[in-house]
């Protein structure tokens, strides 16, 4: 007994089955590798071969659920800058600084679940002026605008549309500031949250009156 159990032990394990996936779950699967990879080099150094060896799949389901480099690049790019919906949101109350606040920890939680991968897709490292691209990036923009302002308070304003492009403006700060932090790590978080705050609340406090009384 004592031989043939150590016969037995000696046996190779059989490799474990892979588990198959749903659809979905194969291209979330995939889509994340992407993510990693694309944060972790430039654009044009990333295999898809290398992708599907690192995401456990044959190369063919690349193509087949993402289509060919770049628009898996683009698919990248939708999953960096797509926003929680706003009934998945709790729009912060309490004063302008509080609210601010708020607005900015939520942002820079936003940013830090991506990090490099933002910073990257964001200030445009991956394909260049591609203007699918540039796009999505735009319409992102708009998007981030008009959810900073609901969650400020100043979304019913009849000035939006100027007060959506100062947004937008300060935009350009969070991301110049979102590199500082993640990639060439000159700021810590909580220095980045202290000078976006700053930053925002003049922007609500003193510039957007001022706009909208202007006009």
């Amino acid at each position: 007994m004592r031989g043939a159990t150590a016969v037995s032990n000696g046996a190779a394990e059989p490799a474990p089955r892979r588990r198959r996936l749903e659809p979905d779950e194969r291209r979330a699967q995939i889509l994340a590798c992407a993510i990693d990879m694309f944060g972790e080099r430039p654009y044009a150094a990333v295999s898809t071969a290398e992708l599907a060896q690192r995401a456990g799949v044959a190369r063919g389901l690349i193509n087949h659920y993402f289509g060919n480099k770049r628009d898996l690049y683009l698919a990248v790019v939708h999953r960096m800058v797509t926003l929680p919906k706003v009934d998945d949101m709790v729009v912060p109350t309490g004063t302008d600084r509080e609210r601010v606040d708020a607005s900015v920890r939520w942002l820079l939680d936003t940013i830090a679940e991506h990090g490099n991968t933002w910073v990257k897709v964001t200030s445009h490292e991956g394909v260049g002026n591609d203007p699918e691209v540039q796009q999505i990036l735009d319409q992102a923009d708009d998007a981030a605008a008009e959810r900073m302002l609901l969650m400020v308070g100043m979304a019913d304003s009849a000035h939006s549309a100027q007060l959506r492009a100062l947004v937008r403006a300060y935009g350009g700060l969070v991301k110049v500031a979102g590199r500082e932090w993640i990639v060439r790590g000159t700021l810590r978080r909580d220095e980045v949250q202290a000078l976006l705050v700053d930053m925002l609340m003049m922007l609500v406090t003193e510039t957007m009156p001022r706009i909208a009384g202007g006009r």
